[in-house]
């Protein structure tokens, strides 16, 4: 496998294999278990293809007392496990280990229940984003983080990443949105966080699951909140001369108190390969375009638009154009939305980035991004969530040229690297995984890695639950003291380093 360096393989884990697989499929009968290598190529990555590794086995169990089972037989037996949902990860955090099971969720794919009295859903982690408001919307609800992948990625995924959406900036994101989960940890045990009440006591652990990354537990249920659609809803687009006028707006926008539905920004490549993609009515004359949109009350929404335009004018805005439908709304939506595969019809290959900075280092940002650009030879399209700040750089590169791909990563890097200098974070939505996991050092200190690794210790003592990941240094659970050393005795002395 090319990429960051994974954990070495455990030979005694590989020498009884055929032993592993045999349970296995006693836990997980029928197609439960796919072992043939050909077979398991599928899942020999996720979202971030770039880095490819084949699994030992992959598991599909269809109930959560298999899943319970099959936990408490690797943990048993000291085998590593990495949960994976849709495999729409774009950090690599679904990627394989060749010693390891692939817990793949897909088969969890129920609606199990729509409460509309408490305005909330309970749902199988396999169920897409997308099919929650499908199964809501005939009473007027949705589901409100949307990520652009939300006909594929599932609400397990969410959960793990804490995704957000293009409207995420007034209805927040995956955590604001989650009320509950039933979570199996490691030793097989069964949980319940949270519920269909709004807050809980004691430990916010459900805040801690979220976002977690496949660390601590695998989800096997989610109850999501699902609200009223809003009364009236209208999308402005919005042309400027220079990206760096763009992201001004974007700051006035929300210093004058102004709270968008949702506020996107394309520069120039990326609206032209969105356009010839989806025809969404683009202006192709810009640099840089706004999709604005404001809901709530008529009233305060014609109000909110003719604010904005007088923002984005003081700001040079060369072009405005206003929904005057649903279905006109909704195209301009899907222009972005389907920005990176249209991004795709312009390069061989990209690496899409994540980070997140002040709204304010949005100028600063986007004129560094383009001397690095210069500086590695290599274009970049932009597409983002302005409203929080939250930037996907599109890095084009061509993986059959010598190099390029080394090049596309240390240009990502450096993104990266500027988005904590400037007060940002490593990531806004996409997660750790492995594409960012030795850039850690750059944001945290070692005190700090330590205790969020101690943290893990708490739920996955022999470090079994997706190693490799989000830490940059793997450490045995004794050396950040959370085991007893007996006469010199280390538990789990065989745990990899790296």
């Amino acid at each position: 496998m090319s990429g960051p360096i994974m954990p070495e393989a455990d030979a005694d884990v590989l020498g009884r294999r055929q032993d592993i697989v045999r349970a296995l499929r006693q836990i997980c009968p029928g197609e439960g278990v796919i072992d043939g290598a050909e077979e398991m190529r599928a899942y020999e990555s996720d979202g971030l293809t770039a880095y490819r590794q084949r699994p030992m086995v992959v598991v599909l169990p269809e109930t959560v007392r298999q899943v319970s089972a099959v936990l408490a037989y690797c943990h048993e037996n000291g085998i590593k496990v990495v949960p994976r949902g849709a495999g729409t990860s774009l950090s690599g955090g679904a990627l394989p280990l060749e010693d390891g099971v692939l817990l793949a969720m897909g088969k969890f794919n129920r609606v199990l229940e729509v409460d509309f009295d408490n305005r909330c859903a309970v749902v199988q982690p396999g169920v897409t984003n997308l099919a929650i408001t499908e199964a809501v919307k005939h009473r007027g609800f949705y589901y409100a983080p949307d990520p652009s992948s939300q006909i594929a990625c599932t609400i397990g995924g969410n959960v793990a990443e804490n995704s957000g959406g293009v409207h995420c900036l007034k209805y927040g994101l995956t955590t604001n949105n989650l009320l509950g989960v039933e979570l199996v940890t490691i030793d097989g045990e069964v949980v319940r966080l949270g519920g269909k009440h709004l807050d809980s006591e004691g430990y916010d652990l459900l805040g801690i699951v979220t976002g977690s990354e496949g660390l601590l537990g695998v989800v096997t249920e989610v109850t999501v909140r699902i609200l009223p659609a809003p009364e009236t809803a209208r999308a402005m687009l919005v042309g400027f001369p220079s990206s760096e006028e763009a992201g001004r707006c974007v700051a006035d926008i929300i210093s004058d108190g102004i709270i968008p539905g949702g506020m996107e920004m394309m520069d120039k490549p990326a609206i032209h390969a969105a356009e010839e993609f989806v025809h969404a009515g683009y202006p192709l004359d810009v640099e840089a375009l706004l999709i604005v949109e404001l809901d709530g009350p008529e009233a305060e929404v014609h109000h909110l638009i003719e604010r904005v335009g007088e923002l984005a004018r003081k700001n040079g805005a060369t072009t405005s154009r206003v929904s005057t439908s649903d279905e006109e709304r909704l195209a301009f939506w899907a222009g972005r939305k389907a920005a990176f595969p249209a991004v795709g019809r312009i390069s061989p290959d990209y690496y899409c980035m994540d980070g997140t900075i002040p709204r304010h280092s949005l100028p600063e940002v986007l004129r560094r991004m383009s001397e690095l650009s210069e500086q590695y030879g290599l274009r970049v399209a932009n597409v983002f969530h302005a409203g929080d700040g939250n930037l996907h750089p599109l890095i084009l590169y061509d993986a059959n040229e010598p190099d390029e791909l080394h090049k596309a990563e240390s240009f990502g890097a450096d993104i990266l690297k500027l988005c904590v200098e400037v007060g940002g974070v490593l990531t806004g939505e996409h997660g750790v995984g492995v594409e960012k996991r030795d850039l850690m050092p750059a944001m945290f200190d070692e005190t700090d890695l330590a205790h969020q690794q101690r943290l893990k210790c708490a739920f996955d003592d022999q470090g079994l639950l997706n190693p490799g990941k989000v830490f940059p240094t793997l450490h045995r659970c004794a050396e950040l003291g959370r085991m007893h050393i007996h006469r010199g005795q280390m538990p789990f002395p065989d745990l990899p380093r790296f």
